[in-house]
């Protein structure tokens, strides 16, 4: 392991606004700058922040200060006290490991060990590929921690090699102790594209230099069902990113398989994907804009068995909402025109400020305008690496949608 930074955090004790009380004791784990109503000290990321009621004065939650985020303190633990040491950081990686112990059993050895706030370590994430171990950080407040985190991360994966990725916020400030993004922290990493198992199927994932953390593991039990109903099919994947739901069509014995990114880059890991599997397949790509190459196909007077839309997020802030719903329906529309009679729609969406009734709501009012045909198979929410602690941590949610009654 090379030497982490050496930093020793203070306590600050802290009283909350009533509301900010209340949101406390239910669960939330967040808290806001403009909650805080005393503060004993301007603290550092990382400090301790000690949370006490205003009724008793008695201590009501723990949690780690971040005074360059508006979420201004990420709480640990709530009622009751802990010492935020060693052994506490232990007991939260192995109740999240152990959570995840039945998907490894599915000959699949990437996962999601640490999920953020909905496994108690909020701006914490970690991703397994194979032997390769992940970690992103989204909170300068978690760098005085890492000595004491990360032996425990290896230790109960068995990871050969661990490797840190930094938010575009922190890669800065990470040069003040000596860390930058995708930096190898412990191990020998052969090269940046870690091939791993999901479901059987073999994927890569470029830990160095890939979106997130080189892979998006939150899909997989919707690319395994893709897989299984893909026999003798034709599928069309619109934003395909690296062929997870195409290599699982393929895999399922797919007809012919058309992967569609405007990333250039991003198809041609789709296409070593393919290849690392056995299928028979016809495996096409299609370098475009999502909705420009859906209004190409429809021009064309295409049909799919299949169509699988699995955009980005639309609305990483408030004021992207409406503008998301928008580009939800338009989808929902331009896919609609292209799945053969009997077929399927596979409608996604990643973005957490679009709440999931809302999303299946607009889903099928958008369906019903372009044909009136479509019937609603299924609903499915996060596999059970992505577990939800709190509203705002759940985000992902497809509908199936069958063309034809």
């Amino acid at each position: 392991m090379l030497t982490l930074p050496e930093i020793q955090p203070e306590r600050l004790a802290i009283k909350l606004k009533p509301a900010a009380e209340r949101m406390i004791k239910k669960g939330h784990p967040w808290v806001f700058s403009d909650s805080i109503k005393k503060q004993s000290a301007e603290g550092k990321a990382g400090d301790l922040a000690i949370i006490y009621d205003n009724k008793k004065n008695k201590f009501l939650a723990v949690g780690l200060l971040d005074p360059h985020s508006p979420i201004r303190i990420k709480l640990l633990q709530v009622h009751q006290s802990a010492n935020i040491n060693e052994a506490w950081f232990k007991t939260k990686i192995q109740t999240a490991f152990d959570l995840r112990k039945p998907l490894l059993e599915t000959d699949t050895n990437s996962y999601r060990l640490l999920f953020g706030e909905n496994d108690g370590m909020p701006g914490f994430i970690t991703d397994v590929y194979a032997n390769v171990l992940v970690v992103k950080l989204y909170s300068a407040a978690w760098f005085p921690y890492l000595k004491e985190i990360l032996p425990q991360l290896i230790n109960i994966t068995k990871s050969d090699v661990l490797v840190l990725r930094l938010s575009r916020s922190l890669q800065q400030m990470a040069t003040d102790h000596k860390l930058h993004d995708g930096q190898v922290l412990h191990g020998d990493l052969k090269a940046p594209e870690v091939i791993f198992k999901e479901h059987g199927l073999s994927f890569t994932a470029n830990v160095i230099k890939g979106h997130k953390t080189g892979y998006f593991l939150d899909h997989r039990a919707n690319r395994k069902r893709v897989g299984s109903l893909a026999e003798d099919k034709t599928v069309l994947d619109v934003f395909a990113y690296a062929g997870g739901f195409s290599v699982h069509a393929l895999a399922g014995g797919a007809r012919e398989v058309t992967s569609l990114d405007i990333s250039k880059q991003a198809l041609e890991m789709a296409k070593k994907n393919a290849v690392l599997n056995v299928h028979s397949g016809k495996h096409l790509t299609i370098a475009a804009d999502a909705f420009d190459g859906l209004q190409n196909l429809i021009r064309e007077n295409k049909q799919f068995d299949i169509v699988v839309i699995d955009p980005p997020s639309f609305a990483k802030k408030e004021s992207e909402v409406d503008g998301a719903k928008n580009s939800y329906r338009r989808l929902a529309k331009l896919g609609a025109q292209l799945v053969s009679k009997g077929g399927t729609l596979l409608l996604a969406s990643c973005s957490s400020r679009i709440k999931a009734d809302d999303f299946f709501e607009l889903c099928e009012n958008a369906l019903m305008e372009a044909s009136g045909k479509f019937k609603l198979i299924d609903k499915t929410f996060h596999d059970i690496d992505h577990p939800i602690s709190f509203a705002e941590g759940a985000y992902l949610k497809a509908g199936y949608y069958r063309n034809g009654n």
